[in-house]
């Protein structure tokens, strides 16, 4: 690019980020001066704000680089992160959210307290505050910055080493991104998070487009044809055990770590806590299983389509490391006069997740930690002025230190992903174990999960570093059997030493609990999509060709959800006019 377009690039991005600034700012003055205002948004998010929100939250850098890296070294089989993402979204839905907000929770650890006692709470707020600081953080900001370094090729621009460029571009990208968390609270960063969305949707159909256009020398339909009729393997989502996914894991541990991310992960939960009620709340996280369902067309189609540009990786003309694919993509593609847009959209999703982290870092740090120590010297009342300056503090030394760690990410060699998955396997068991066990048992006493946290995290280290030759397993199958090894102990335990008192719900209710009417058929149609995507994505499919099997079983989803869809329709029409007949 040259001076000039690299000029207009940044007035223009400057421009939309200070539009998404501005509205955010109109939609939350005066409402993050008090505790439920900064950390729940004044428990009043609607569907929409928490569908754009888990999806900004969720989907960032990490998973534009990542997946589109993993699609155009392997084939689609990383797919299976997001897509299978769906269950655990109908999971949150029915199972867990009624829950946290029948007892009005307004973090994961103040239920564990409820439900085990003090130092349940203290262990599972170091795991969360040493996961985000060490691996989620940073690689959100790293992800982030390399992409900006690889569009506007800053190294040069500045004429400073690569490393120098990297750690600048990451400093520059967690100051702004941290003003949301520190300064607006969580409603600032889910306005924010949906509105950045809808131009991450943008930039997610775009670019695709572009790049198919490019492939087929200006023809969509040329280059659509090409990716659809050569080296069709790379389209297959049916994972061998030597891809990145292998399929057998998505029966595994892929269950318990989407179980964990999308119904117990803080930083993910938390505007689904501070819904309005259960039935937004229900709506917006089932509207962002479908979101998901779409990942695999705007974040790993792209990657797809440059291996079919450039070659695989070690070919001639071939990029040097699978991470580069998504960029070197935009690149290429993408028009110089929207260059400005994508940076924008860019930085917005890597600033979601981000202040997202950030402000539920600080929110565990607050209520989990500083509150519980206030109370234990006598102070029963904080006032909610300087818990709030406490909060602001918390987040401005969570992001000094991950621009320390980010750019240590640079000298992953299996590429940042893998290294996200793999290292968030040290807290993601445990707690999804401890939790469900929590939810749906009475007498397990607060020893089993203490164990089970200290077993886990030794266990799955030993396992996962010091003994990887001898016990040569895919780290998901390993999450798995890791889970039943860990809620074997917590059943035992509480078969052993039950509780003195068994547990008793207690329920707050204070937003209405009434659940949406289309939930169900909501979620059926979900998991439809999931099974129609893997079906598309395989043997069955697109691979090697459709089968004669493909459109009769396609037919059969989609007659089945309209059967069940006219059926809850009727139903709801019928009651509406005849109300003694429900």
């Amino acid at each position: 690019m040259t001076t000039y377009e690299t000029v207009t690039a940044l007035i223009s991005c400057c421009f939309f980020m200070g539009l998404v600034a501005w509205i955010s700012y109109q939609k939350t003055k005066g409402e993050v001066d008090t505790r439920d205002g900064y950390f729940l948004a004044g428990r009043g998010l609607s569907a929409v704000f928490i569908a754009g929100s888990m999806l900004l939250t969720n989907l960032s850098a990490e998973q534009l680089i990542g997946l589109n890296g993993s699609a155009y070294g392997f084939n689609l089989s990383s797919m299976g992160w997001e897509v299978t993402a769906a269950f655990a979204t109908i999971c949150m839905a029915f199972l867990f959210l009624p829950r946290y907000l029948a007892g009005a929770f307004a973090t994961l650890p103040q239920f564990l307290n409820d439900r085990f006692d003090g130092g349940v709470r203290r262990m599972s707020v170091i795991l969360f505050m040493i996961g985000y600081g060490l691996i989620t953080i940073p690689s959100v900001l790293y992800a982030g910055s390399i992409a900006v370094l690889q569009l506007f090729d800053v190294p040069s621009l500045l004429n400073i080493p690569y490393s120098q460029a990297l750690a600048l571009t990451i400093v520059v990208i967690g100051c702004l991104g941290a003003v949301y968390a520190v300064f607006g609270g969580l409603k600032a960063v889910a306005v924010s998070d949906t509105l950045n969305g809808i131009g991450l949707l943008i930039i997610g159909i775009a670019v695709p487009i572009l790049g198919l256009a490019a492939l087929g020398q200006g023809s969509v339909g040329d280059g659509l044809y090409t990716v659809a009729n050569t080296d069709t393997e790379k389209l297959n989502a049916i994972g061998s055990e030597f891809d990145p996914t292998p399929f057998a894991t998505l029966f595994t541990g892929m269950i318990f770590a989407n179980l964990f991310y999308w119904c117990t992960n803080q930083y993910v939960i938390q505007r689904t806590l501070a819904a309005k009620n259960l039935a937004e709340g229900q709506k917006g996280v089932l509207f962002s299983g479908f979101f998901k369902v779409l990942v695999p067309f705007m974040m790993m189609f792209p990657g797809v389509i440059a291996y079919h540009l450039y070659g695989g990786v070690g070919e001639a003309g071939g990029l040097a490391s699978i991470d580069l694919a998504y960029p070197r993509l935009i690149r290429d593609v993408l028009p110089v006069e929207a260059t400005g847009f994508f940076l924008a959209v860019l930085l917005g999703a890597v600033f979601s997740s981000f202040n997202s982290l950030l402000n539920s870092a600080a929110t565990l740090f607050c209520l989990d930690v500083y509150l519980p120590y206030k109370e234990s010297r006598g102070i029963a009342v904080v006032d909610d002025a300087l818990l709030l300056k406490v909060a602001k503090r918390a987040s401005i030394v969570i992001a000094l230190f991950s621009f320390i760690v980010a750019p240590l990410l640079q000298f992953a060699a299996d590429g940042l992903w893998q290294v996200i998955r793999v290292f968030t396997g040290f807290y993601n068991i445990p707690i999804i174990a401890i939790v469900i066990v929590g939810l749906f048992t009475r007498h397990v006493p607060a020893l089993g999960p203490k164990l089970v946290i200290v077993f886990h995290v030794i266990a799955y280290g030993l396992l996962q570093f010091v003994l990887k030759q001898a016990v040569d397993i895919h780290f998901l199958h390993l999450y798995a059997i890791l889970f039943v090894i860990e809620v074997s102990i917590l059943l035992v335990v509480g078969h052993l030493y039950p509780r003195a008192e068994l547990w008793s719900y207690s329920t707050t209710h204070k937003v209405d609990m009434q659940p949406w009417r289309y939930a169900v058929p909501c979620a059926v149609t979900l998991m439809s999509c999931v099974v129609a995507l893997y079906l598309l994505f395989s043997p069955i499919g697109l691979v090697g060709g459709l089968s004669d099997l493909f459109w009769p079983l396609i037919f059969t989803l989609v007659a089945l959800n309209v059967l069940l869809w006219w059926r809850y329709i009727m139903n709801n029409t019928e009651t509406a006019t005849n109300p003694e007949s429900s």
